[in-house]
């Protein structure tokens, strides 16, 4: 029998102390912060949310923005990386363009991002999320499933409570507040995970899952884009109720092995394992540009600045890549993606970047560009990046001295020719 079958259906999220089911306020410190579900003891697959993570940082730094509407992003021709739950009753969302945002709230607080400070909180995060299991899945810098079954004899208490504690100690201690979504599988854990935010915790279990879905747009289901909602609304498939009530069978001869899976989801069936340590797929940089940018000398000097920090990402995580992958948006929105693989895998800049600028070239064709960016992936360990090429050698020697140089003195101590702008006129 599963260790966590038995125990408590409602408990207090604050002190967690034992409650009556059809309690509503905690009779031991008064919280009406509760968690209720009759199925409570048995679920144990988490996906846990850090709230509006980039701007809850920012407001944790400067306690004098806690009342302020506050929008991570930059330049008026950017786009939104984050926006608090305030500046979010606007009407702001992430990846909307920043002009517009800022239209919706014309007070907000703009803070440009600062990657580095996000990544720093979302491992002090994941390290206290591995304490609780090993099997931590990292979605992002600030989500991740936990798979929590067997643990009860470990952690002395039900999955539901060990996720309970663990809130209140990031609030606690790292200053930044979650939201926990608890379910029997990964699809209903994200799925609850968004029920209640902010400080949010929810539990849902497949029975309430099939009626809790069944009004809800079939893009709704994961792995659903605009095309393949298309496709289903042309044969009649745009709730996920239709889908429940489509035979299994006659969907997958429509869309054989996706038909499958879409019929199990609208169920609320659900059998991925929860695989830790995935790591990242693709290690890339990206930027929009004030002004829009047409001549390829310009676009270079960018580029190379992108190419630097890619290269270091791969550095500081000890891996390298085998695909490079060049993105371009148009003034008008449009994206061209271009893609090369090489025979080895590499985290040089001096690689990425000549590789990028190869098919960076063959766009230059009197087309005005508003963004730019360059990326990695097919990734491997660091160590197996090939330097035995003279060429790639000599770089990798040199590319090492500056990372040595710009560790000790800063990332300006060395600028190396492409990305030299000159000295700068003053008014």
């Amino acid at each position: 029998m599963n260790d966590a079958a038995s125990g408590p259906t409602c408990f207090c999220r604050d002190c967690l102390v034992d409650l009556d089911a059809a309690a509503r306020r905690c009779s031991e410190c008064g919280s009406p912060r509760l968690v209720h579900h009759r199925a409570l003891p048995a679920l144990t697959l988490a996906h846990i949310d850090c709230d509006a993570f980039y701007a809850t940082v920012e407001k944790r730094d400067n306690p004098k923005l806690a009342d302020k509407p506050v929008i991570i992003g930059g330049g008026k021709r950017g786009v939104v990386s984050a926006a608090c739950y305030i500046s979010r009753t606007y009407g702001v969302r992430s990846a909307m363009p920043m002009f517009k945002a800022l239209a919706l709230c014309p007070s907000a607080v703009v803070i440009g991002p600062d990657m580095a400070k996000y990544v720093r909180v979302g491992r002090e995060v994941r390290h206290a999320m591995q304490a609780l299991t090993p099997l931590v899945e990292p979605l992002s810098i600030d989500e991740a499933f936990l798979d929590l079954a067997g643990t009860q004899r470990v952690h002395g208490m039900i999955p539901a409570k060990v996720l309970a504690r663990f809130a209140h100690q990031v609030e606690r201690e790292i200053g930044i507040t979650v939201s926990v979504g608890l379910s029997c599988n990964k699809f209903l854990a994200k799925i609850a995970s968004d029920l209640d935010k902010p400080r949010g915790f929810a539990a849902l279990d497949q029975e309430e899952a099939k009626a809790m879905l069944a009004d809800k747009p079939v893009g709704f289901i994961f792995g659903v884009g605009p095309a393949t909602q298309e496709r289903l609304s042309q044969r009649g498939f745009r709730s996920i109720a239709d889908l429940q009530r489509a035979d299994e069978t006659e969907l997958m001869k429509q869309f054989s092995t996706e038909g499958r899976r879409l019929w199990r989801l609208a169920r609320g069936i659900d059998d991925r394992c929860v695989v830790p340590d995935r790591g990242a797929k693709t290690i890339s940089s990206e930027t929009t540009f004030e002004t829009d940018i047409r001549d390829l000398a310009t676009l270079e000097k960018t580029l190379w600045r992108l190419s630097e920090k890619v290269s270091s990402r791969l550095k500081n995580s000890s891996l390298a890549g085998c695909t490079i992958t060049l993105k371009l948006k148009t003034a008008d929105f449009r994206q061209r993606t271009r893609s090369q693989s090489i025979h080895a895998p590499t985290q040089l800049a001096a690689k990425i970047f000549a590789i990028s600028r190869e098919m960076l070239a063959k766009e230059i064709d009197g087309t005005a560009f508003r963004l730019m960016g360059t990326g990695v992936s097919a990734l491997r360990p660091g160590s197996q990046a090939n330097d035995t090429d003279m060429l790639d050698r000599r770089s990798a020697h040199a590319e090492r001295a500056i990372d040595d140089l710009r560790r000790k003195f800063g990332d300006a101590a060395v600028i190396r020719g492409i990305a030299y702008e000159g000295p700068q006129k003053t008014e």
